[in-house]
């Protein structure tokens, strides 16, 4: 789905590239095991000839769990060098809401708690949560509910991706079932179109 192009929308910048940094982002407290599964990952990439580069796939793919969850943002996110969205739906530029670029800091967000437990991730409402209250995505686009899932290669035992929905609103607990069983659906769809094995259900 193609939005309109509007000047008014504003844009969260994208970070500078590893060449720009000239170190890698890490975000859990054993750097040099994080960086041994990065290496992993992009080897795994290449076997499975997966891109660094959106796909209009996996953005149909984005967009269709935004639109069955009601949130304004959806994404397909792999691990590399840095979190790469192959699949991103925005809200409507001319919505006014921030408009997120393809690229992120490995440290940002919620997906990278997704990706070291290995397990989904439901924040139905961040602030009561003191943990992840105060985060650069909140701080940046003022993400009040996250819901992420992780997609494991069963080769390597690695989450490679996660797919995940974020919104400025809070939703109720009540829901949270619901929205994540929408998450992990899309995080299977996902897997099939990168055919990346997964853990059976």
């Amino acid at each position: 789905m193609t939005f309109p192009q509007s000047p008014q929308a504003p844009h969260v910048p994208t970070p500078a590239s590893r060449t720009a940094q000239h170190r890698i982002q890490t975000f859990t407290d054993d750097p040099a095991n994080e960086l041994s599964e990065m290496a992993t990952r992009l080897t795994r990439f290449n076997e499975l000839g997966i891109d660094m580069r959106g796909q209009e796939v996996l953005d149909d793919i984005a967009t269709d769990m935004a639109e069955r969850a009601g949130f304004l943002y959806g994404m397909v996110n792999a691990f590399s060098t840095e979190q790469t969205f192959l699949g991103l739906r925005n809200p409507p530029r001319e919505a006014g809401f921030p408009i997120v670029g393809r690229a992120m800091s490995r440290s940002h967000g919620y997906c990278p708690e997704v990706v070291q437990r290995k397990r989904g991730l439901p924040l139905p409402d961040v602030a009561a949560s003191p943990r992840f209250q105060s985060n650069h995505v909140v701080d940046a686009i003022g993400i009040q509910s996250y819901f992420g899932s992780p997609i494991i290669d069963t080769v390597t035992g690695l989450a490679l991706l996660t797919v995940c929905v974020i919104d400025p609103e809070p939703r109720t607990l009540a829901d949270a079932t619901r929205l994540q069983t929408i998450v992990r659906d899309a995080a299977r769809a996902a897997a099939d179109v990168l055919k990346i094995s997964t853990p059976a259900p």
